[in-house]
């Protein structure tokens, strides 16, 4: 992931979806971690809804698109 998309992913997660910052840098621990991506480490935390976890991949895929 570029850093652009990274910086966009982060901004999108606290002003859309509203997860705080700490959980954030909580899922980002863990997907280094767990060498998983990070939607889906946020959502097997519970941390994303499945609604969010395909919003968000949406929102990725629109920005990978552009």
């Amino acid at each position: 992931m570029n850093v652009y998309l990274y910086k966009e992913t982060i901004i999108y997660l606290i002003s859309k979806i509203g997860l705080e910052e700490s959980s954030i840098e909580l899922g980002l621990k863990l997907s280094k971690k767990n060498n998983t991506q990070l939607p889906i480490i946020l959502w097997s935390y519970g941390m994303l809804t499945i609604e969010e976890l395909d919003e968000l991949y949406s929102f990725l895929f629109q920005k990978m698109k552009s």
